[in-house]
């Protein structure tokens, strides 16, 4: 599975009173687990630096935006969130660093699994390998 954005369902009120978005069903290709986020990161700073060997995860920016830069590996990418009804799906063994956070973002992520410290990959040197 590579990394991918998916389009979260967007139901708009046709009197204007604002978006609804829903996760359900098969919106992600897994149960949803664990539900964290990330808030009142300080300009400048960046969150991630890691990667997972099994647990599959989905960033949403719920308010704001930031930039994931993904690594595989082999190729860098840098994906910008800022849309509530768009989530990146970071497959496992990618390395992920989060950063350029603006004033007020939120960032919902929707993992497959519970907090699992054997799961993670802290070092980008034993990434490579």
């Amino acid at each position: 599975m590579k990394s991918r954005i998916i389009n979260i369902p967007k139901i708009v009120d046709k009197e204007g009173r604002g978006n609804l978005s829903v996760i359900e069903k098969d919106v992600l290709p897994y149960p949803v687990k664990r539900v964290y986020y990330l808030y009142d990161v300080p300009s400048g700073s960046s969150r991630g630096g890691h990667a997972h060997k099994e647990q599959l995860e989905f960033l949403i920016a719920v308010s704001g935006s930031f930039d994931v830069v993904l690594d595989d590996g082999n190729e860098k990418q840098k994906v910008t969130l800022n849309k509530p009804d768009k989530g990146l799906l970071i497959a496992t063994n990618t390395w992920r660093e989060l950063e350029n956070f603006s004033s007020g973002s939120v960032c919902v992520v929707l993992s497959s699994g519970e907090f699992d410290e054997t799961d993670y990959i802290r070092k980008y040197e034993d990434f490579i390998k």
